[in-house]
């Protein structure tokens, strides 16, 4: 079974995305960064905007029926090196204690020059029913 969750963000009925997707046995979330109602959230600071990401995709596996102690990878996608430790310190504070396996990667650019990281989530959930209100 797949299940397709949408979220908030005005990329994706644009570009055609899903936030999560649930896939069988996993739950993905679509690349995700500190994108708020008015724009880029916090910008100039990499750790506030991990955090943010991290929120915000936690939310929406949650909103999909996943709870964050099911998370077991994770992806980080920063465009300055320098941040790599404001963005893992972020990771450690959120997932510390789940400690999923992680990858952080320097990437040339985001979408907005004001994105500074991008991340991504997958989670294990096991075989379930659909969430209300899903398709």
């Amino acid at each position: 079974m797949i299940v397709r969750v949408g979220g908030a963000a005005p990329y994706e009925t644009r570009y055609g995305y899903s936030r999560v997707v649930i896939a069988g046995d996993r739950a993905l979330t679509a690349g995700t960064t500190a994108l708020g109602p008015v724009g880029v959230l916090h910008p100039g600071d990499a750790y506030a905007q991990a955090r943010s990401a991290f929120g915000i995709a936690l939310d929406a596996l949650a909103g999909a029926g996943v709870p964050a102690d099911r998370v077991v990878r994770t992806r980080m996608y920063v465009v300055d090196p320098s941040h790599a430790d404001a963005v893992s310190r972020a990771h450690g504070e959120v997932f510390g204690t789940i400690r999923p396996v992680a990858t952080l990667v320097v990437v040339a650019a985001l979408l907005d020059p004001a994105m500074l990281v991008e991340v991504e989530l997958e989670a294990y959930v096991g075989e379930r029913s659909a969430p209300a209100g899903a398709s």
